[in-house]
């Protein structure tokens, strides 16, 4: 790259709220299953965010951590609430903000996302069971109640102000890859007849509350942030028109950053899933979209997928279709891709998809996802990264870890 190119990367974004990110790579969040037994972040997580802020990432955005510990995605998820043990989340914010690293915590609700093994009787907008296929891995949710939805809104509120007590930077609204508010967005998953659902108006008005149920307690100054899905990409679900609406709306309430992804477990494409060859030369998943969305808003923008070459991330800057590149599984295997990158090191990382060479095994164990997480959970022992790392070793391992459960359906 020439050093305009490296100008363009390692210059500095500065919030309407007048928070100054230092430059514009931006970790996305990833599974990490670091929590201990009793949800709260192992030490092996201030370790791994430690890693990734001396690594020369601008805005770091953690794996997503849940605001009800009887509602979990995952069985190490991070919970933070009122029971949570505070020590050990200030460690984690204090590791991932050096060198001026902006630390943004995801937060978080599964709905019916939620595995059999982990909830019996999981929750959602409307008894609408996950697709075929998924039955054998998540039970059929029971509709919430008014009254548990206001609860769930509070929730959101009580762990975004813990958040800002403990020191992270930022809090980022999960709105994403089929989780409750997503679930609340789609007309396929949300079949109410109340004011919560039916009309997209009223299917946009739980994400609308938790918003302002956040900013109402952590303040105008502090910066809240939303990872929305730009379509669901699956019959009947949240359209790409819809998306450009629930983003508008959001930035009339004062949202401050606005990360752009898409898919849901039942149509993953966060992962690649399905991914046009047009797109995949692009390299930005979902570019196309935020381009279009640009054109009509004016809040900061992140598109997260696919990225891997500082020549498409300047391309994408320079566009104007977004203010800042989202990386995600790079960081596993290079936790200093983005110094490297802004240095002129690299011009780019490139590593093959990890496969046991069996398709149908890598779809079930879902292996786009879990050797990424054997990754970064080598980095979080202090270990380097071992990008020659064996998909059947990983296989192996998980089973011998979890048994059947190591190969469920998780996130994104």
């Amino acid at each position: 790259m020439t050093n305009s190119n490296q100008n363009a990367l390692k210059s500095p974004l500065k919030l309407k709220n007048g928070v100054t990110i230092k430059n514009r790579l931006f970790k996305s969040a990833m599974s990490e299953q670091l929590g201990d037994n009793l949800h709260n972040p192992s030490y092996g997580l201030v370790r791994l965010y430690d890693t990734w802020a001396k690594g020369g990432i601008g805005l770091s955005v953690t794996g997503n951590v849940m605001v009800d510990r009887f509602a979990l995605g995952e069985p190490k998820n991070v919970v933070l609430d009122e029971k949570s043990y505070l020590s050990m989340f200030e460690q984690w914010a204090e590791a991932g903000k050096r060198d001026d690293t902006q630390l943004w915590i995801q937060l978080n609700h599964p709905g019916k996302q939620s595995p059999k093994f982990l909830t019996k009787e999981p929750v959602a907008p409307s008894a609408v069971p996950l697709g075929k296929g998924f039955d054998k891995t998540f039970n059929t949710p029971r509709e919430l109640t008014e009254q548990e939805i206001f609860s769930i809104i509070q929730k959101f509120a009580i762990s975004a102000g813990l958040a800002k007590r403990v020191g992270f930077s930022g809090v980022q609204i999960h709105g994403a890859h089929g989780y409750l508010i997503s679930q609340f967005l789609s007309p396929h998953h949300n079949r109410r007849t109340d004011g919560w659902g039916g009309s997209l108006e009223n299917r946009m008005r739980f994400v609308l509350e938790v918003f302002r149920a956040i900013r109402k307690t952590v303040g105008e100054s502090y910066p809240v942030g939303i990872k929305l899905n730009s379509a669901d990409f699956m019959k009947s679900g949240f359209t790409h028109e819809e998306s450009m609406a629930v983003v508008k709306q959001l930035e009339k309430e004062g949202i401050d950053l606005v990360e752009i992804s898409g898919g849901t477990y039942e149509s993953p494409s966060m992962t690649g899933y399905k991914v046009k060859d047009s797109t995949r030369k692009r390299e930005a998943y979902f570019l196309e979209y935020a381009e279009k969305v640009r054109k009509e808003i004016d809040v900061p923008f992140v598109v997260t997928g696919g990225f891997r070459s500082g020549a498409a991330m300047i391309s994408a800057l320079e566009s104007g279709a977004t203010d800042m590149i989202g990386i995600a599984r790079p960081l596993a295997v290079m936790p200093d891709f983005p110094n490297r990158l802004m240095d002129n090191e690299i011009p780019a990382i490139h590593f093959d998809d990890p496969t046991t060479g069996f398709k149908a095994v890598d779809r079930m164990t879902l292996m786009s996802i879990l050797w990424y997480e054997f990754q970064i959970e080598r980095i979080a022992k202090g270990k380097a990264p071992d990008p020659a790392l064996n998909a059947w070793r990983v296989v192996f391992q998980a089973f011998a870890r979890m048994g059947i459960y190591g190969f469920s359906k998780r996130r994104g």
